[in-house]
């Protein structure tokens, strides 16, 4: 469901627990979030305020984000003012999307100062603005002119609250009440945006979900009075603290949404914690995505261009098919020059002594001698086998780019976290054929790298997949630049080496640390997981090379994971894990 207002108001009331806590801390991570730091009964607690149009949000947190080295100006406009006061209030008003957060503490001559936070959860117009004790505004994360909105939030100016036609549902003390403000065309189709539309802090999300938990599945008078009684329980359990959330599943079983329920159990702050971890998960499964499908999408554009680049030498080796002609054309003339007797021929016919002399017509230039169309000819053989030579060598060069960047959409497509995708962006950086491209993408900021005790070179990100077959142990790469590793600077020459036979997968090495005996049912397995861990995933016999690593040689110059490989052995077998 949307962060509405019956979402607020039990947030807000749960948070009422932190009366007389002390403010110590304030960061502003970016644009849209303030995070302020409590202290209570020798607990430390985190409140995140986040004004982003379609995560905003008001709960504690225990995911805190890295703090940027300079403070922005709101930041520090709130470390003066607010610093060392202690809440006194933390209030919503009816079934609004407003939590007040009231301050209180003492200045420097020991008189009572306050001031209030009010934190405006709107959609696109969410706000978080300062006051003092008289409403007028100190500051606020976003400043708006009333030329362009229906109020002004500037410094030094009254603060107004937010106005709305729409109804209040507190104020229906009774069903008719409710019933009466209906209009008669209401169905089952239309009746959660109507009620939403009608009825302030309520969100569409909500109705449908409590359609859907009450199994309604037409609207008349009962069925209404039903969905208003269940509404009604929900906004007045917020005040006892007698409600929790629970997920909401996509037929795929991954939580897509979250629904207010009734509980007769209850944990101090589980309201805030829930909220806290389902829009971090929500937040970094986003923030993955993009940041993959931008790397995606400007590598994907340079697999175009070398694709066009291979079709375009293709065509030019087509024009080489010609060379070995232009050379039999000008060794026939020249071996018939004293037949030809004319000038100005526009083609001529000559024995072809290369096979069993059949006749042969060769065209000419008429406007040049038959010794000279000759010359023409061979010149037209020497810069084609030329060009053949070059293009040769340039389509070699080619497919081993195409088969590197066809490397890397794989092992994007396979990302699991943002710190994956940003360990791809570092090697493709370093590319030549990338280095134009990334200049236009940032890494991603604050991912910290993981680092194991497997490591011996502290500068590289090592963290290979592992797996346990009976007493054996098998590492499997993640992307490019953990193979190599894996398997050029980690693993001994006495440990096997294992990838699948001409497809894009990870490097995989069983550590043979102890025994040189293993059984054959341990590389099966071994075998399986390396396939598991390709483009052959789905494939239902997948062959897979395996041998040992001291036969596993890197060309000089050579991308990251291209290896050559001897005495290796076959595995043909269904990709699992």
């Amino acid at each position: 469901m949307a962060f509405d207002a019956i979402v607020t108001k039990a947030i807000a009331t749960e948070l009422q627990l932190l009366s007389g806590a002390r403010i110590d801390k304030i960061f502003e991570p970016d644009k849209n979030e303030v995070i302020l730091g409590f202290y209570l009964n020798g607990i430390n607690y985190a409140l995140n305020i986040c004004i982003d149009p379609k995560n905003y949000r008001v709960n504690l947190t225990t995911n805190l984000k890295k703090n940027s080295k300079e403070a922005p100006n709101f930041c520090m406009v709130l470390r003066k003012h607010l610093i060392g006061l202690h809440i006194k209030n933390i209030i919503t008003n009816n079934l609004e999307r407003i939590i007040t957060i009231e301050f209180e503490g003492f200045d420097e001559i020991d008189d009572i100062i306050s001031k209030k936070l009010v934190i405006e959860l709107m959609g696109k117009h969410c706000n978080i603005i300062l006051l003092d004790d008289e409403n007028i505004i100190i500051d606020s994360l976003r400043h708006i002119n009333s030329e362009n909105s229906l109020r002004t939030i500037l410094p030094h100016i009254k603060y107004i609250s937010p106005k709305t036609d729409k109804y209040n549902f507190l104020e229906c003390l009774e069903f008719k009440d409710f019933y009466n403000k209906l209009p008669s065309n209401i169905d089952i189709l239309n009746i959660s945006s109507i009620i939403s539309s009608l009825f302030n802090g309520i969100s569409k999300s909500f109705l449908d979900e409590s359609i859907n938990q009450l199994n309604i599945k037409e609207v008349n008078i009962k069925t209404l009075e039903t969905l208003y009684n269940y509404i009604n329980e929900i906004i007045n359990n917020t005040d006892n603290l007698k409600l929790k959330f629970q997920n909401i599943f996509d037929d795929k079983k991954n939580v897509k949404d979250y629904f207010l329920t009734v509980s007769k159990d209850y944990t101090p702050f589980s309201l805030n914690f829930f909220i806290d971890d389902f829009y971090y998960k929500k937040e970094t499964a986003y923030n993955f995505k993009t940041y993959r499908d931008s790397i995606l999408k400007m590598i994907l554009e340079i697999l175009k261009k070398y694709k066009k680049r291979l079709y375009n030498i293709d065509e030019k080796l087509k024009s080489c098919d010609n060379m070995q002609i232009y050379k039999l054309y000008g060794e026939l003339i020249i071996a018939n020059l004293y037949k030809i007797k004319d000038n100005n021929l526009e083609f001529i016919t000559l024995e072809n002594y290369y096979n069993n002399n059949e006749e042969i017509t060769i065209p000419l230039d008429k406007r040049f001698s038959a010794s000279l169309n000759a010359k023409n000819y061979f010149k037209k053989y020497n810069k084609l086998k030329n060009t053949l030579e070059v293009v040769t060598n340039q389509k070699q060069e080619t497919l081993k780019e195409l088969d590197y960047i066809e490397s890397i959409v794989y092992e994007l497509e396979n990302c699991k976290t943002i710190e994956e995708v940003s360990q791809i962006y570092e090697e493709i950086s370093e590319n030549v054929i990338f280095k134009e491209r990334t200049n236009k993408y940032k890494k991603q900021k604050n991912i910290k790298v993981k680092k194991t005790n497997l490591i011996k070179n502290k500068e590289i990100s090592f963290n290979p997949l592992k797996y346990s077959i009976g007493e054996f142990t098998l590492l499997v790469g993640r992307n490019n630049k953990e193979n190599d590793y894996l398997t050029l600077k980690y693993a001994n020459n006495s440990d096997l080496w294992f990838h699948t036979k001409d497809i894009h997968g990870s490097h995989a090495i069983l550590l043979l640390r102890d025994t040189n005996i293993v059984p054959n049912e341990v590389l099966v397995k071994c075998a399986e997981i390396t396939a598991y861990h390709s483009k052959a995933r789905n494939s239902s016999n997948a062959p897979v090379y395996y041998c040992y690593v001291k036969f596993v040689k890197k060309p000089k110059l050579a991308k990251p994971v291209m290896v050559i490989y001897s005495n290796n052995k076959t595995f043909y077998v269904e990709p699992k894990i």
